[in-house]
């Protein structure tokens, strides 16, 4: 029986997107136009993490109006990946990014691959 492929979904309350730090994230950074670049660093606060990213809430302050490069359709674009793979970059992406912010064996990342699981079971 050929498996289902997953569909990616961004979990609540993560925020593992929005830790910045230029020095954790050089693929991304170079993946990006001069324009572009220069708006994501302007975004990154002391700390690394975005200057719109609500700790206490753990959520985006600007999400309605977020640059393009926050988004997952355009940062697959910006990485030159074909629209049927999108979902599996995406999926990559994430589970890249909450291990290296917070871990292998995070809530976040159960969460995040919870997600998946129903969200295939739901859709497929």
């Amino acid at each position: 029986m050929k498996r289902q492929p997953l569909h990616w979904q961004c979990i609540s309350q993560c925020g593992a997107c929005c830790r910045l730090a230029p020095d954790e994230r050089e693929e991304a950074l170079a993946a990006l136009d001069e324009k572009q670049r220069e708006i994501y660093l302007k975004m990154v606060g002391p700390d690394g993490w975005c200057r719109h990213y609500d700790s206490g809430g753990r959520r985006c302050r600007i999400y309605q109006e977020r640059p393009d490069f926050c988004s997952v359709a355009s940062l697959a674009s910006l990485f030159g990946v074909e629209e049927n793979d999108c979902e599996a970059f995406a999926i990559q992406c994430c589970r890249q990014q909450i291990r290296s912010v917070y871990g292998g064996r995070s809530l976040e990342l159960r969460k995040f691959e919870r997600s998946l699981r129903v969200n295939n079971q739901t859709n497929g």
